[in-house]
């Protein structure tokens, strides 16, 4: 692939990741440097330091190689990954694929393009590569793994499931890349139409609860949005919750994510958030701007900044009467479990203002005239963290 892109007249840069799985994976990327220097392209190398992640040594292998090559990507400012991926290595994964019970998605093999990936070759053969190095007088490279039949069943695939098939039924690999190609183009109306239903990293769940059955599982991978992607178990579990779930539950994921039932939405973000430092408040004179982002107040507030505790009410401007912080947030439809990190602002221990959500009317500064403007700053100078307590800090103004 590294000489046809040259040949093409394609602006290269290289990428050998070593998985260091073997004691002479050390020799692989010797040669690839050599054969890198005498075409005269670039090369960024890589080798694994750490374990690697649990689970099938292939996919966990797979996983952290995918990793270095987007870093390495971006790294070298280049818009494309190109693997060198084959005909027969999509009509073996569709295989795979097949055998573990997948359906439309793992026919197809592999996709052509995904992001910022591009497999160039899955339509070329094997043999064509083969014959391609012949003519070029190049010796490739042969991963002993590829043909170990006791260790993986990709090689088995490869080794003997195929070419019994083959005997069979001569031509069958051809057939199978062509089930595959269809599949493909299934696949990609299936997944645009679940991008469709993706907002902002959720979906209504009404609409999810009205789409075909494989449509809500392409959301819920569309949602997850990583490799490896989820079994059908997880996302049989996934759909289940969305159907007949309560609001507020939920459901914990691979890679420290977790899907979340809101009040008419599901989204995937990550499980456990991270302590925040609580931000400042840039506060400046005003007689009143159109910014969103910010409250205006009265002059001569002492302001504190905070977050939630049992109790808080306020009486909101434009509205009547005095309401509960619980139920302002609920019909703001903020998710439950943001409700402890949204921080507040508070004017001598009364709440003040409900960030893009309520000012209240006692606080307000009056219309027209002169008052202060308020806006949230996360600037990491901000000494003041989060601790366990949900009280109103010392002021940081």
């Amino acid at each position: 692939m590294l000489v046809w892109l040259r040949e093409s007249g394609v602006e290269t840069v290289a990428a050998h990741f070593d998985h260091a799985l073997r004691p002479d994976s050390g020799c692989d990327a010797a040669q690839v440097a050599q054969l890198c220097a005498s075409l005269g392209v670039s090369l960024v190398r890589g080798r694994r330091l750490g374990t690697l992640p649990s689970g099938s040594v292939q996919a966990a292998a797979r996983a952290v190689r995918y990793e270095f090559l987007e870093r390495a990507r971006i790294d070298a400012g280049c818009d494309v990954i190109c693997l060198g991926h084959t005909a027969d290595d999509v009509v073996e994964g569709a295989i795979l694929h097949l055998l573990r019970g997948s359906a439309l998605a793992g026919l197809r093999g592999m996709p052509q393009c995904r992001g910022s990936l591009f497999r160039p070759f899955v339509h070329v053969w094997r043999a064509d590569v083969e014959r391609y190095l012949a003519a070029h007088e190049l010796t490739p490279l042969r991963d002993p793994s590829n043909a170990d039949t006791s260790r993986f069943a990709r090689a088995r695939v490869r080794h003997i499931l195929l070419p019994e098939l083959e005997r069979g039924r001569p031509g069958i690999s051809r057939r199978l890349r062509a089930a595959a190609a269809t599949a493909d183009r299934l696949q990609d109306r299936l997944e645009a139409e679940a991008r469709r239903m993706v907002r902002d990293g959720s979906a209504l769940r009404q609409e999810l609860r009205e789409a075909s059955r494989c449509v809500r599982l392409e959301v819920y991978r569309q949602l997850y949005g990583r490799l490896p992607a989820l079994s059908r178990r997880l996302l049989e579990a996934m759909d289940a919750l969305v159907l007949d779930g309560a609001t507020g539950s939920g459901l914990d994921l691979p890679a420290g994510l977790r899907l979340r039932v809101q009040p008419g939405r599901v989204s995937v973000d990550v499980a456990a958030l991270p302590d925040l430092a609580l931000p400042r408040l840039a506060v400046s004179p005003c007689r009143g701007c159109a910014d969103a982002a910010a409250a205006h107040l009265r002059t001569g507030l002492t302001l504190t900044v905070g977050y939630r505790r049992p109790g808080l009410r306020m009486r909101p401007l434009g509205a009547s009467g005095s309401r509960k912080l619980q139920d302002l947030l609920t019909d703001a439809k903020v998710p439950r479990h943001l409700r402890d990190r949204l921080p507040l602002v508070f004017a001598g221990g009364r709440l003040a203002w409900v960030p893009g959500i309520a000012v209240d009317t006692d606080c307000a500064a009056p219309s027209g005239g002169l008052g202060v403007h308020v806006a949230l700053d996360w600037g990491p100078e901000s000494p003041v963290v989060l601790s366990s307590s949900l009280h109103p800090r010392s002021p940081v103004i």
